[in-house]
């Protein structure tokens, strides 16, 4: 295995389990102890890992990897979350999705849905569901984020303010254990805001890599959320928290919520 398809799923192993180390990965991956310190050096040199004695950590929160990195991180569990959120969009409806790879998921999704009216600010979602005959897209405009597509700044958020939208669904960087949805950029966050206050109903889509990252600048709560598709458990503690919020969760891999 090449160090261009090792290199994500290290970056997993360290979402998932707070630390790698190179005796482990040397196992994992079947190569040697050398090969593995040159990918966390690589890595470390990247910014997205920091050495430690024996392995790595994830870096502090303040920056987001790069989007062609997060495309192939969880690749299956995405499509696993997004047939399952698809699957409960009506069709004929006003629908808004936002940045992220979770979501443009969910727009391939889409593309035999009927009566789509689809608002949004990522390009790539535009993009995909122009291949749906039977959906009107909408553009926010904004400012364009060329690493990933986005739109986001004062025009995008005044766009989103002339609509409401049946439903909206959102994607997040990062989700804590008190059920706050984090960012890293402070003007899609206003976005994002806009984008909840403007909708009837909520879904967020966030696989469990998100568990384990932080970010800077907050969004909302999963109280704000109608329904979070993951693909893993939440923490009893989290998950009683949903409860109490009247946030439904649904786990892909059940294909049934909890």
């Amino acid at each position: 295995m090449s160090q261009t398809f090792r290199h994500p799923e290290i970056l997993e192993i360290a979402r998932t389990d707070g630390k790698v180390t190179v005796e482990g990965l040397a196992d994992h991956f079947g190569v040697t102890l050398q090969t593995i310190r040159r990918d966390l050096k690589d890595l470390a040199d990247a910014g997205k890992l920091e050495r430690v004695h024996g392995g790595a950590v994830l870096p502090s929160g303040t920056t987001n990897i790069g989007y062609e990195e997060r495309r192939w991180l969880n690749q299956e569990a995405k499509t696993r979350m997004a047939g399952v959120c698809a699957a409960r969009i009506p069709n004929n409806i006003s629908l808004f999705l936002n940045i992220g790879t979770s979501t443009e998921a969910v727009a391939q999704e889409l593309i035999q849905h009927k009566g789509l009216m689809l608002v949004t600010n990522n390009m790539n979602v535009a993009n995909i569901l122009v291949q749906n005959q039977d959906c009107q897209i909408i553009v926010t405009g904004g400012h364009l984020r060329r690493t990933d597509g986005g739109l986001i700044g004062t025009i995008a958020e005044n766009s989103i303010l002339q609509f409401k939208f049946d439903l909206a669904v959102i994607s997040c960087s990062a989700l804590d254990q008190d059920g706050d949805m984090l960012d890293f950029d402070v003007q899609e966050v206003s976005v994002s805001r806009a984008i909840i206050r403007q909708s009837r109903k909520v879904f967020l889509v966030a696989d469990h890599t998100k568990f384990s990252r932080s970010a800077p600048a907050k969004i909302a709560s999963l109280a704000d959320v109608d329904v979070l598709f993951t693909d893993r458990k939440l923490s009893p503690q989290l998950l009683a928290a949903c409860r109490g919020w009247n946030t439904e969760v649904v786990v892909a891999e059940s294909r049934e919520g909890i």
